[in-house]
């Protein structure tokens, strides 16, 4: 619906946390070489990533909606929304929670044969943006909300996320205090899980589990990718070229994406080192409610003064922990107000 920009292939570097998802292009402006921070031929520059995690689930079974409590009308929104900035020497991932019910305002854009049709700026829920354009529609909208640029989008829903847990042998999660959601059924007592793929989706899916709405969520889904990445590393299975081949198989899936096998199999290769502690995690600063006249229902505002000022650090390729700090994060996390910025190595189970 919305309009395609001008596309043509770029190379990428992405954390290894990234490969939770399967992706495609954008933007035009040449990138650095996989091989390394830079080449003769371009400077080092950062990289900033949309991560989306849909609500589409028609390609999972009824059996497995009914017994993972993931059934439901999908309004092909984005339910998951992390900004993902790699620094320009490669040796820091900076990841920062958008909550889908922010209050956004949809630039305009064009729909209809032919796009004849140009829908004005309003306002709706950040997770709208999809819905109504696709993946550059929801760049776009993040990128005015955030003030930078997005370099690259990834995407993934419900069956190439169960997959690809499942492919490296389920993945360990952790948790100080009982889990329990009414909707998604997810019932955890304190202690220590190897969740398969669709135990692992009743776990970042949940927000009903502690009282702190997406927020909470979003701890979650970040614990969840620190997680992952640490199984791929204890495991080696990005060392291994035959098996990260076939993991990236996996989450490419059938359907046309922007990375080719190849590529990302190198992606892995040269973030692999990157450890936990050279990662962050944040959410946006939350100021309160949309006003109700908007007509969009219940909706988060985001503090503007520190949300700036977070993605200033991210525009200027900053790290947002600062250097020898080990921050705690609050679990659950508050609900208003900044969150603390938080080493990955925090979010690890032990």
């Amino acid at each position: 619906m919305t309009t395609k920009r001008n596309l043509r292939p770029r190379r990428l570097a992405i954390p290894g946390i990234v490969l939770a998802a399967a992706g495609a292009l954008l933007g035009s402006s040449a990138l650095p070489s996989l091989t390394g921070p830079a080449d003769r031929d371009h400077a080092p520059r950062a990289l900033n990533i949309l991560l989306m995690g849909t609500d589409e689930r028609d390609t999972i079974s009824t059996a497995e909606k009914h017994k993972y409590h993931a059934g439901g009308r999908p309004c092909g929104c984005t339910d998951v929304l992390m900004l993902v900035h790699v620094s320009a020497r490669r040796d820091r991932v900076s990841v920062i929670g958008l909550p889908r019910d922010s209050y956004a305002e949809i630039p305009p854009y064009r729909y209809g044969t032919g796009g004849r049709k140009v829908r004005p700026p309003h306002p709706a829920k950040l997770n709208a943006a999809y819905q109504e354009g696709g993946p550059n529609l929801a760049v776009r909208t993040v990128e005015s909300m955030a003030r930078l640029n997005v370099d690259r989008f990834v995407q993934v829903d419900f069956r190439r996320f169960m997959n690809s847990v499942d492919e490296v042998g389920g993945v360990e999660v952790c948790t100080p205090r009982p889990l329990k959601d009414s909707a998604t059924r997810l019932d955890l007592k304190p202690g220590k899980y190897r969740l398969g793929g669709g135990q692992a989706l009743q776990y970042v899916r949940s927000r009903h589990a502690d009282g702190s709405a997406d927020l909470g969520r979003i701890q979650r889904q970040q614990r969840f990718l620190v997680q992952v990445w640490r199984e791929l590393k204890e495991r080696k299975l990005l060392t291994r070229p035959a098996r990260t081949t076939h993991l990236v198989r996996t989450l490419l899936g059938a359907g046309k994406q922007g990375f080719s096998i190849r590529e990302l199999a190198e992606l892995a290769a040269v973030m692999h080192r990157v450890p936990a502690s050279a990662t962050e995690f944040t959410t946006v600063p939350i100021a309160g409610f949309a006003p109700g006249r908007l007509g969009i229902g219940s909706a988060l505002a985001w503090d503007r003064d520190r949300a700036d000022a977070l993605f200033t650090e991210v525009r200027e390729d900053r790290p947002l922990v600062a250097k020898g700090a080990q921050p705690k994060p609050k679990d659950p996390p508050t609900v208003l107000g900044s969150t603390t910025p938080v080493r990955g190595s925090a979010y690890q189970c032990h």
